[in-house]
């Protein structure tokens, strides 16, 4: 299957974007985000996201970002969006100078959780590898894209059946950057059953 086909659909449709030669652009405007609830207390559902329906339960989705973010909270990555209260996402989030967030946030029923590690500010690309097993799924991230390491097992409840997968980038703070995927491939599950 092709990430890029006639059944992609935006949500947020961003201002600027391309789409050619297999390649995605983005132009993030200020003010966008998703989260629901947890500890900030606020809810943000306006980051421009382009999913693709996939009614397979076994498969790998594999993406390479590449970004210029130098302000606070930009970010870019994966994402799996089933309504406002049901989503997941991974990214590399820009901090300071010094660190970026590489991390992925679980939203089950309107409450969004948000695991971290920090990287470098100076890395400016990420793989990721998202696997599918029915309604469970595993995230992974790599350098390289031959190199993944785990980063998350996690369940969705709304993400059982046809799930809508893809790409997304967001600004929360006032700031606006490029950011770029590649690479975009649906594989066979690269998540063995466990024995």
């Amino acid at each position: 299957m092709e990430f890029i086909n006639e059944d992609n659909k935006w949500i947020n449709q961003p201002e600027q974007f391309k789409i050619e030669n297999k390649r995605i652009q983005m132009i993030t405007q200020p003010g966008t985000d998703f989260w629901q609830r947890t500890y900030y207390g606020f809810q943000n559902d306006n980051a421009p996201a382009l999913l693709l329906p996939a009614a397979d339960k076994f498969f790998s989705f594999i993406v390479k970002t590449d970004f210029d973010s130098r302000n606070r909270f930009d970010q870019c990555g994966v994402i799996i969006y089933q309504n406002s209260d049901n989503w997941f996402k991974a990214s590399v989030e820009y901090e300071n100078e010094e660190i970026q967030r590489l991390g992925s946030v679980v939203t089950n029923n309107g409450y969004s959780d948000w695991a971290t590690t920090d990287i470098p500010a100076t890395q400016k690309f990420m793989y990721y590898r998202l696997s599918r097993r029915e309604s469970d799924y595993r995230i992974e991230c790599s350098y390289d894209g031959i190199t993944y390491k785990q980063m998350r097992i996690f369940h969705l409840f709304a993400g059982s059946e046809i799930i809508n997968i893809g790409i997304y980038a967001c600004s929360p703070e006032q700031s606006s950057f490029c950011a770029n995927f590649t690479e975009i491939e649906f594989i066979d599950c690269r998540w063995e059953k466990h024995k």
